[in-house]
């Protein structure tokens, strides 16, 4: 005979086989369950407190509940399909262990508030973790880039070479994304840490509880001030998929930069064995993977915050049973984006060596310092616009003859403009166009070092 659900005296049969596979949950929201257990102890706590149970029931209730955890942690309590979720899965368990008390613990709560609490103490959780991650991401980009203050990269806007750049202040563009990230969690946590325990099925309860203590024993800021709200409200997974999502964003644009730079076509970087595999069938290959991979798993990110924002867009309140779908949802994009920081982090940590002279030799090969030709015509009183158009002649007639600005004699430049004076040279080698560049922010290698300590104070 088929184990009884809680639901089960309201109806005459069991459900359908297929229907019971469909319906249940516990497949994967077994992920709860540390999270499910300590919302229950606070629960049970509370219930005793309050006198709605004995003291005695309440410390069976929590003992019981933490003999749970070392089974679950032990590999013990694994309950199947008939337990259709975790929450009935613990409940189940804890009456085998601890009698009729345990029939008591879902006194003054449903599983509406039950599992709306648990996935916050588990974003919660998850957030911490991902915070951490963030940490040490931006510690090996920190890392990198003291390495490359005065190592000078091309510079890119539209994929077309625009000027260099110190690689340090490349890198270091991906910390401040990091950060942002690291700030969008906080805030989502901010906003999630408010407890829906307590809040029934959708109207409260007519059991003297206290909300405020419950909320406390778990670390909340407080109770959510709204019953219907308090269980139908998903805003908090919707804004931490949308910022897992800006994470992956940013690893992914990193990525395709690293695709990229170890081409053949640039060949910036050498990619290590640890990190790359390669063709079945061609044996000269090495195959930037990791990039590859975290670049593809970003839209698998996308995925899940598009498919929760379509599951609540038209639900009325306040519970529906569509809101199962959340859960596949985040576990899947805090595994996802996690598994991307770590592939990440170990591919520049160890996994890429930067090819200085080959990079010397790329920013000393094109024309990204034509805008410091202007600059310095500006700078010896000639409009900008005047300048910029002279310049933009001079590239014309280099083009046209095969040869770069620095590879033009001196009287040739005068016969552009006068006010070219043998110091050009200086003012358009690579390094000093990237030093120059001095004002606040820039690439300046002044600048870049009073970034790089900066964000080493702030990292420690």
């Amino acid at each position: 005979m088929p184990t009884p659900q809680p639901w089960s005296q309201r109806f005459e049969t069991a459900l359908h086989p297929a229907i019971a596979r469909f319906n249940a949950s516990i497949g994967f929201d077994m992920e709860l369950i540390e999270f499910d257990l300590t919302g229950s102890q606070a629960h049970a706590t509370m219930l005793a407190e309050c006198g709605i149970i004995s003291p005695a029931e309440g410390e069976a209730l929590v003992a019981g509940l933490e003999e749970i955890r070392r089974e679950y942690r032990e590999g013990m309590f694994q309950p199947g399909l008939d337990a259709e979720d975790v929450h009935f899965a613990v409940e189940r368990r804890l009456t085998e262990i601890v009698g009729d008390a345990g029939k008591k613990l879902h006194t003054a709560r449903s599983r509406n508030d039950q599992v709306a609490t648990d996935l916050r103490l588990y974003l919660r959780d998850r957030i911490q973790q991902l915070q951490n991650d963030l940490r040490t991401w931006q510690r090996t980009l920190l890392a990198l880039a003291e390495s490359h203050v005065e190592t000078p990269i091309p510079g890119y806007t539209h994929r077309q070479r625009a000027q260099p750049v110190s690689l340090a202040h490349h890198l270091l563009a991906y910390v401040e994304m990091a950060q942002r990230d690291w700030e969008r969690l906080a805030d989502v946590h901010k906003r999630l840490n408010w407890c829906p325990l307590g809040a029934g099925a959708l109207a409260g309860t007519t059991f003297p509880i206290d909300r405020h203590r419950t909320a406390a024993l778990l670390g909340f800021a407080g109770p959510t001030a709204n019953s219907l709200d308090s269980v139908s409200d998903r805003d908090f997974v919707v804004e931490f998929l949308a910022a897992a999502s800006l994470i992956a964003v940013h690893l992914s644009r990193l990525a395709d930069e690293v695709i990229f730079w170890c081409a053949e076509e640039a060949r910036f970087v050498k990619l290590s064995d640890r990190v790359s595999t390669g063709s079945s069938i061609m044996p000269q290959k090495k195959n930037p993977d990791v990039p590859e991979l975290v670049r593809g798993k970003t839209g698998r990110v996308f995925g899940h915050l598009v498919a929760l924002l379509t599951t609540i867009k038209g639900l009325p309140l306040a519970y529906n049973k569509d809101f199962q779908e959340d859960k596949e949802a985040v576990f899947d994009a805090v595994a996802t984006v996690r598994a991307c920081l770590e592939a990440m982090t170990i591919l520049m940590a160890e996994g890429l060596e930067f090819q200085t002279e080959r990079l010397a030799q790329a920013v000393a090969a094109d024309f990204a310092n034509a805008t410091d030709v202007a600059d310095y015509l500006a700078a010896k009183g000639v409009p900008f616009r005047e300048g910029y158009n002279v310049v933009g002649k001079m590239v014309k007639t280099a083009l046209a003859e095969g040869v770069l600005l620095k590879d033009l004699p001196l009287a040739r430049w005068q016969e552009f403009h006068p006010a070219f004076a043998a110091d050009i040279y200086e003012a358009i080698a690579p390094l000093q166009v990237v030093k120059a560049r001095n004002s606040y922010g820039g690439t300046g290698f002044e600048q870049v070092r009073t970034q790089l300590r900066r964000w080493g104070e702030q990292l420690t």
